[in-house]
C-alpha cells in the first residue's frame, strides 16, 4: 500500500495486492466529500481482493468535512467539469501501467457514481459499477448512445438525493442499450448506506450484499 501517488498526472491514493503483478485494475471515485479515508479503504479493499486499485484526488487537494454539504457543493461546482478529464487520464496512465494487465473497471460513489458512468462512455472500461450515483440522470443521454460496458447499479429505496423514478428510469435504459446489467435497490437503505464511518447513513446488510454483489461483478469482468 501506499499513499498519494501520480498517475497521468492525477494525484491519487494506489493501493497494490501483495505478490507481483500484473492485475486487473478498478479505478475507485470518491463521494462529494473528496478523497477521504473513506475512499481510500474501499481502494484498499479492492487491493486485498487482488486489483490494482486508485482513488484520483478530483478535488486536487480540497475537502469538505463530512456533513459540510455547502463546501462539498461548492467542490462539485468547481471540479465536477474537469473530473471526467482527469479519469480519462488516470485511465489511459493506468492501460499503460506495467503492473495493470489491461483491464480496466470503474466504481463511484454519490458524485463518484455519476462519473464512473461518464467515463464508460469516454473510455473502454470493461465493468462500470455505481453506488447511489447522484445526478446520474445527467449523463442518461450520453449512456444511451455511447455505453458498451456491463454496469452493476447500486441503490437505497429512502434516497432522497435520487428523483423518484430515476433508478427504474435507468435500468430500463440500460434495457434499451442492450448491456449485460444488474440493477438492485435495497429496502430501508438511504444514500451513501455503504460509508461504514457515518452511522447515522450506514446500513450493515445491504452494504455487505452491495460490496459480495460487487466483487462477483468485478472477477466476471475483469479476471
Amino acid at each position: 500500500m501506499s499513499d498519494l501517488v501520480q498517475l497521468g498526472g492525477v494525484s491519487g491514493h494506489l493501493a497494490k495486492p501483495s505478490g507481483h503483478g500484473p492485475w486487473p485494475a478498478i479505478i475507485v471515485i470518491q463521494e462529494w466529500w473528496g478523497l477521504d479515508n473513506q475512499t481510500k479503504s474501499i481502494a484498499d479493499r479492492f487491493a486485498k481482493e487482488g486489483y490494482l486499485a486508485f482513488a484520483p484526488d478530483l478535488y486536487h487537494g480540497e475537502l469538505a468535512k463530512l456533513g459540510d454539504g455547502e463546501t462539498a457543493q461548492r467542490l462539485v461546482q468547481k471540479y465536477g467539469p474537469t473530473a471526467v478529464n482527469d479519469l480519462q487520464k488516470v485511465f489511459d496512465a493506468l492501460k499503460n501501467h506495467p503492473d495493470c494487465n489491461g483491464k480496466i473497471g470503474s466504481v463511484g460513489f454519490c458524485f463518484g457514481g455519476r462519473m464512473s458512468l461518464s467515463l464508460s462512455v469516454t473510455r473502454p472500461v470493461n465493468a462500470v459499477c455505481t453506488f447511489y450515483g447522484g445526478g446520474m440522470q445527467q449523463v442518461f443521454d450520453q449512456l444511451r448512445t455511447n455505453l458498451k460496458a456491463p454496469v452493476l447499479g447500486l441503490f437505497g429505496d429512502k434516497d432522497q438525493s435520487i428523483p423518484v423514478g430515476t433508478v427504474e428510469q435507468f435500468d430500463k435504459l440500460l434495457d434499451e442499450v442492450g448491456v449485460e446489467h444488474e440493477v438492485v435497490v435495497y429496502p430501508n437503505s438511504g444514500h451513501a448506506f455503504f460509508r461504514d464511518t457515518d452511522p447515522n447513513v450506514y446500513k450493515p446488510e445491504a452494504a455487505k450484499d452491495a460490496w459480495e454483489r460487487a466483487k462477483k461483478f468485478f472477477k466476471k469482468h475483469l479476471n
